[in-house]
């Protein structure tokens, strides 16, 4: 829709999402331009609501323009649409996303998604691979957010597969650099159409002039300052294109002094492309990867470092390209714009969640009073695991003795499916409570960008069938 301006909406939703829901629409109301009313419906779960049940209750305000139904309501909205008198909409199941659904996420992120850093992922250890591999990772690399594919070779050795490896990555459509000090390596790579070559320093950069494509000058040792402002004029002087990298260090080796050099160089060659090689951090450091990507491009765009080469490999880094791909779009914003990179893009935030619902002081009570069925309802705050049922109120933080507690008491209405389906809640419970992340029965724990959905998810009300 183009535009909410003066429009009179009427939203529909159940008893525990009340509160989440009028804090939310009155602050995208007053930017969006439209009025509000809500319907709140005897019941608690969102997930239980079908447009028959939603169109035999509701009460719609004259001069409505739309009705809004939770995203949970599936099936033909048309039963609400004749009960209503006007159209009737199908809103998102998370009303975190209540103000993309508006087109309201702030009028200053409607070009977001733009941004000015390259990505080089390596394929570490190539040689060790075959052809076919090489191929398949580099697919998966460029997938992922990858702008140039490189080829790293080992060290000490000569590979003479590499203008193949090369020629082959490069009939992919992608473009490709190649990691070696090998002048041999370098040479077949070059000739097999490589659009880059790293490293180059004082040991080879009398032969970069000959291979005629854009290099990375390093310098001699990452402490050697002087070094590297050698092999700059020396290839500037030849006309070599170039980047310059002076080495991102790892902690305890120099970190805080390497991000110095980098705030050297750019001040000393303002106009230069300049390059960080961030696996040195993400993979030598033992902790998630995603905050430190994030961290390391927001001081790349903040510097103008156009481009930052980064590894896939060791388990807690594998995702690194594509946490580069969603952190090179936030900073750039948030540089571009001048606001925090805060409430804009949270596919970065996994281990924990962006918010946690709050229950009120005898909620769960009121709750279990008012229920009028045997299905259990799972939630979880900071008291614990909470298991809801017709008359039935438990709490713990142990999912084996809160689930015992119930069977003690109730075990004749429970059979192997619904007990399985249970176990599986609250496996999901536990961990939302362990982390303090979000829970919402039968929907999948928020992970970020790595949340794979439950796409074959049961209805609450099929529970005992």
């Amino acid at each position: 829709m183009a535009s909410w301006e003066g429009k009179k909406l009427h939203f529909i939703t159940g008893r525990l999402a009340e509160r989440a829901l009028n804090d939310a629409l009155r602050k995208i109301a007053k930017s969006a331009g439209f009025d509000f009313s809500i319907d709140v419906l005897k019941i608690t779960v969102a997930a239980l609501m079908t447009p028959r049940w939603v169109a035999e209750r509701i009460t719609v305000p004259e001069g409505t323009d739309y009705v809004i139904v939770p995203g949970y309501c599936e099936g033909d909205l048309d039963t609400i649409k004749d009960r209503a008198g006007c159209e009737v909409l199908r809103g998102p199941r998370d009303l975190r996303r209540l103000d993309i659904f508006f087109n309201q996420s702030g009028s200053d992120q409607q070009h977001y998604g733009h941004h000015d850093i390259e990505i080089l992922a390596e394929i570490n250890h190539a040689p060790r691979m075959p052809l076919k591999q090489i191929c398949t990772v580099a697919q998966r690399l460029a997938s992922e957010g990858a702008d140039i594919i490189d080829i790293g070779c080992n060290p000490g050795e000569t590979w003479n597969y590499t203008g193949e490896a090369v020629r082959a990555v490069k009939d992919l459509g992608l473009r490709v650099s190649i990691d070696s000090m090998n002048q041999k390596e370098v040479k077949m790579a070059v000739d097999a159409g490589a659009d880059l070559v790293l490293s180059v320093d004082g040991s080879n950069r009398e032969v970069a002039p000959d291979w005629g494509v854009e290099v990375v000058a390093v310098p001699d040792n990452p402490t050697n300052v002087d070094s590297l402002d050698e092999t700059v004029e020396y290839l500037a002087a030849r006309g070599v294109p170039l980047r310059i990298d002076p080495i991102l260090s790892p902690i305890a080796f120099g970190f805080a002094d390497s991000l110095g050099r980098y705030l050297r160089v750019r001040k000393k060659y303002i106009d230069a492309e300049i390059m960080m090689g961030i696996g040195n951090l993400t993979e030598l450091t033992d902790t998630d990867s995603a905050g430190i990507n994030t961290l390391l491009l927001g001081f790349c765009q903040e510097l103008s470092i156009r481009s930052v080469l980064t590894t896939a490999v060791i388990p807690w880094a594998q995702s690194s390209v594509r946490e580069c791909d969603i952190a090179r779009k936030l900073v750039h914003h948030a540089v571009q714009s001048g606001t925090l990179p805060k409430h804009v893009d949270d596919r970065l935030v996994m281990l924990r969640d962006v918010d946690r619902p709050e229950y009120a002081k005898g909620f769960f009570g009121d709750l279990s009073e008012t229920i009028k069925d045997h299905n259990i309802r799972l939630f979880v705050d900071d008291d614990g695991l909470h298991l809801i049922s017709r008359q039935c109120n438990l709490t713990d933080t142990d999912a084996f003795r809160l689930f015992q507690r119930y069977l003690d008491d109730h075990g004749e209405k429970m059979n192997i499916g619904h007990a399985f389906y249970i176990g599986y809640e609250l496996c999901k419970a536990t961990t939302a409570h362990t982390l303090g992340k979000n829970y919402q029965q039968d929907e999948a724990l928020d992970w970020g960008f790595l949340t794979a959905e439950e796409t074959d998810r049961c209805r609450i009300v099929d529970r005992r069938r």
